[in-house]
């Protein structure tokens, strides 16, 4: 009655799924067989497909009087509560195939109550179904052993055949599982399995679906089962991540794999990863892709999918990872394009605070410590410094730099742009490998942005342009530049090729993650390498982790054809400039080098006095710059604040004033000048050169955090 009240429910409009695929690399050749994953995307066949012996024999195994009952067998129920009285546990199931597909839809707990729900569930199905209908959902969602649910995922993944071609013996074994999925798993309890096969086909024989010579020469049959995971020969984490995305109706997909690419790349992340670990490093990923097309080529998620011990199954290319100085590119362009930053502007690599809240400066320094005072912005990318990167970032606006980010793919730097602060060019926040080759595919290809492709029938499509082209050829070129990286990176270095590349290395806090990242014209290629459990390496970084797997797939790739060089960038010019001063050279100037300028800017660069001194300016405070001090009234508090006076730009000793009064330096040499409410001007002098700036220093606005505000 209750069922009648809520209404019936018809099985055969139950969402069959994608159900079974097989895959294949871009020529044809296999790459595995995927099978549904859980019970809402089982693979699905209908009935008419299924063996007649496998039909017979599920009905035998589970529910003999199928035809002449409705959603409740009362005989059975009545039996099962004898034993249950007689043996005090129950010896013999009461539950009907209705009652256990109500419970694969509806799951229960193992108690009364849970039956009763089962039994109204039931009378719901037979209300709305046939018995046809209710059979086909029944063995579609069948419990099968791991994570393998209805006949036709076990019929393939245990015998590699389709549910149809199932013979007596086999038909019986797998009808066999539902029983006890866990006790007889044809890989773990084979003799428990083939026990209960014998009486599944003693059923069969009883009930008149086979005689009794057939059932023993089904016994006696000899039967092998393929090994785990033998569907899965190549590129099993490309395999599951593309699976969702196929199209529910289809049984064979040609991916954009090149399978003797993808072994290789497979091949040297287990070497590297191999040879590194002493240092405590596990794991690794790689990404390639086909710059032209945007094709996913190879895909290697761990060193060994099938290593439990290791976390094998963990995909490195969708792990979410902090990304170190890999988006300082990003960064950089951002700024020449908005002219934030010009090709020959000077930067300061010198000890800076930034205050964030909580009462803190933030001091971004480069893992050797050492600072390379006034630098060039193609020497400051290069060599990836970590504080002329967030001077830039500081320039041109974390918003705006996420803002970028997200155009460029990265769709889970999902926070604010508080959340990440100045930290972000420096890796502050969490990418997957694959964002980040996405990423540097549209800088290989000029600001053309394309999404990365899987499957060979999906359509190319560009996506809108990122950025101007002129200047992802501008950052190209100094990220390409080996003269310009070997401060950091040394001579002929594992990043430096025969052939025109560009490349970045990342390197996240205390070595937990390091990256290497970059292209040709013709392939991006992003590696991973580190612990899937967070764990940090020792002293493993980018350009030693995974630059030596970079290096090994990028000549790989390229071993027949060199690729061509990268384009120029359009609308610039190269001219020898002073590398101190960034102006046009003269006699003073102790180095020449040669930059890009655009057209717009060669007369004022031209008319720029070549001087030296012209570099003298004071760093830190900034003209302008408002400091909450708090608690304003308390002495002791106020001597704890300090900020540190910094300018650069001169050979001689700097003296500092505050409002006239004479600042003294400290025991190390250095200028920190406790913070005072009210308005300072702060001048810095050499005795050639003078320079001031205006602070205010303020008592905290109502509600403020804790700590120095940001102008």
């Amino acid at each position: 009655m209750a069922a009648a009240y809520a209404g019936g429910f018809d099985v055969g409009r139950i969402p069959h799924g994608r159900g079974t695929v097989t895959f294949t690399d871009a020529t044809g050749a296999p790459l595995g067989t995927v099978s549904a994953s859980d019970d809402d995307h089982a693979a699905w066949v209908p009935l008419a497909q299924v063996a007649p012996s496998f039909r017979a024999a599920i009905v035998a195994a589970e529910d003999a009087r199928f035809d002449r009952h409705g959603a409740v067998d009362v005989l059975a129920l009545l039996r099962a509560a004898r034993d249950a009285l007689r043996y005090g546990a129950p010896r013999s199931g009461g539950s009907t195939i209705e009652m256990q597909l109500a419970r694969s839809l509806w799951p229960t707990p193992s108690t009364l109550g849970g039956k009763l729900r089962q039994i109204f569930g039931a009378e719901r199905i037979v209300m709305r179904s046939s018995r046809e209908a209710i059979l086909e959902a029944y063995v579609n969602r069948i419990p099968m052993g791991g994570n393998l649910y209805g006949v036709q995922a076990a019929a393939r993944t245990y015998f590699g055949v389709d549910a149809g071609d199932l013979d007596l013996a086999q038909a019986a074994l797998l009808a066999a599982i539902p029983n006890d999925p866990t006790r007889l798993s044809p890989y773990q309890h084979w003799s428990a399995l083939r026990a209960r096969q014998r009486y599944v086909l003693a059923r069969m024989a009883a009930l008149g679906n086979i005689t009794g010579a057939q059932a023993a020469i089904a016994g006696r049959e000899e039967l092998h089962v393929f090994p785990r995971d033998a569907g899965l020969t190549d590129a099993q984490h490309f395999l599951f991540f593309v699976y969702p995305q196929v199209a529910s109706n289809a049984t064979v997909v040609r991916t954009t794999i090149d399978r003797g690419l993808q072994r290789f790349v497979a091949a040297q992340v287990a070497q590297v990863v191999g040879a590194l670990a002493a240092r405590h490093v596990t794991d690794g990923a790689a990404l390639v892709v086909d710059n032209r097309t945007g094709d996913v080529v190879a895909y290697v998620g761990s060193p060994d999918y099938y290593s439990d011990l290791a976390l094998g199954r963990n995909d490195g290319v969708q792990a979410l990872r902090q990304p170190g100085s890999s988006l300082k590119p990003f960064t950089y362009e951002l700024a020449l394009e908005r002219r934030t930053l010009l090709p020959t502007s000077i930067l300061e690599d010198v000890p800076t605070s930034y205050p964030i809240p909580g009462g803190k400066l933030y001091q971004p320094a480069d893992y050797s410590t050492r600072f390379s005072g006034p630098v060039r912005v193609r020497y400051a990318l290069a060599n990836s410094l970590n504080v002329p990167a967030v001077g830039v970032l500081s320039a041109v606006g974390v918003d705006a730099l996420l803002d970028r980010l997200h155009d460029l793919g990265f769709s889970h730097l999902d926070k604010p742009a508080s959340y990440y602060g100045l930290g972000l060019t420096l890796g502050s926040g969490e990418v997957s490998l694959w964002e980040l080759t996405h990423a540097y595919v549209t800088v290989a290809r000029v600001g053309a942005a394309i999404p990365l492709r899987l499957m060979l029938d999906a359509p190319r499509v560009n996506s809108p342009r990122v950025g101007d082209d002129a200047t992802w050829a501008l950052v190209t070129d100094m990220i390409a530049d080996p003269h310009a990286r070997a401060k950091s990176f040394g001579v002929h270095s594992v990043l430096e090729l025969p052939f025109p590349s560009a490349v970045k290395t990342g390197t996240s806090s205390d070595f937990r993650d390091t990256w290497t990242v970059g292209f040709s014209r013709d392939y991006t290629v992003g590696v991973w390498v580190g612990n899937f459990d967070g764990s940090p390496m020792r002293g493993v970084s980018g350009v030693t982790g995974a630059g030596p797997l970079w290096n090994r797939i990028m000549l790989h790739l390229h071993e027949r054809r060199d690729p061509d060089a990268f384009p120029t960038p359009s609308g610039y010019v190269l001219e020898p400039i002073c590398a101190t001063t960034g102006h046009r050279p003269g006699a003073s100037c102790p180095a020449v080098v040669r930059e890009w300028i655009a057209p717009r800017d060669l007369a004022h660069w031209r008319s720029h006095a070549p001087t030296l001194g012209s570099a003298f300016q004071i760093v830190f405070p900034h003209d302008g710059d408002t400091f909450a001090l708090n608690p304003p009234d308390d002495p002791s508090a106020a001597a704890t604040q300090r900020i540190e006076l910094r300018a650069v730009g001169s050979r001689s000793k700097i003296v500092w004033t505050a409002n006239a009064r004479p600042i003294s330096l400290d025991s190390s040499g250095a200028t920190f000048w406790p913070l005072r409410l009210g308005t300072w001007t702060l001048t810095a002098g050499d005795g050639a050169h003078t320079q001031s700036v205006t602070i205010h220093v303020i008592r905290p606005p109502h509600g403020a955090l804790r700590g120095f505000t940001v102008r």
